[in-house]
């Protein structure tokens, strides 16, 4: 399954903070439709993403009833991405 969006990312803090985007309320119904056999566990998903051309491994956390799609610093860095900001990912999703 391959995801295609944008969304606002935002900080949750913790002990250390981590930036999230959130997936879209359409796309997180598909997922959720599929999450049975996609999950590794808790409800997590593991995806590989992109946001330009910077490439990452990760695991979407279910939150609220639709999924949170942590972006690494890494990825902040090489994209100069910032809070607030208007992010633009690709997922994918191997079944």
């Amino acid at each position: 399954m391959e995801l295609e969006f944008s969304g606002v990312m935002f900080t949750w803090r913790g002990p250390a903070p981590f930036h999230f985007v959130a997936l879209p309320d359409d796309l997180a119904d598909d997922v959720k439709a599929e999450a049975g056999h996609l999950t590794y566990g808790w409800g997590m998903i593991p995806v590989v993403g992109w946001v330009g051309e910077t490439r990452f491994t990760t695991a979407m956390w279910p939150k609220d009833g639709g999924y949170y799609v942590p972006v690494k610093d890494a990825v902040r860095r090489s994209e100069g991405l910032e809070v607030g900001e208007e992010v633009p990912l690709r997922l994918l999703i191997e079944e």
